[in-house]
């Protein structure tokens, strides 16, 4: 499956942006997909992640109440609502997705298919 990260950009502190993550090549809903971000000098970290039918979401404990993962498969579209943003968001935005049919998970190490990016920057 191919993925095309796309929908950031520059904001102030406290503000809203929405990222997209458009999938081709293959049955959209047969694969979870992932948010994972990566600021300068800092490792790769889990944001956020969701099952296949968009039953399950996981979110890493700094975006909780934040960041909001959802999907719609007739659009083979992942989205990830960013609102509050901080300053410490401020980084590259990735999706992946799995293999096929696999649930979520956190760990980066098991998604097989990895979009382009899109930079996020939050400003104070």
């Amino acid at each position: 499956v191919q993925l095309q990260a796309s929908g950031g950009g520059l904001v102030q502190a406290g503000g809203s942006l929405r990222l997209s993550c458009a999938a081709s090549g293959r049955t959209f809903s047969n694969y979870a997909v992932a948010w994972f971000r990566q600021a300068p000098g800092k490792e790769r970290e889990f944001v956020a992640a969701i099952s296949r039918l968009g039953s399950q979401t996981l979110y890493a404990d700094s975006v909780k109440g934040r960041f909001t993962i959802s999907r719609d498969n007739t659009k083979n579209t992942v989205y990830l609502q960013m609102n509050n943003l901080k300053p410490e968001d401020t980084a590259v935005y990735y999706c992946a997705s799995r293999s096929a049919g696999l649930g979520p998970s956190i760990s980066s190490d098991e998604y097989d298919y990895w979009g382009q990016g899109t930079q996020v920057t939050v400003s104070s």
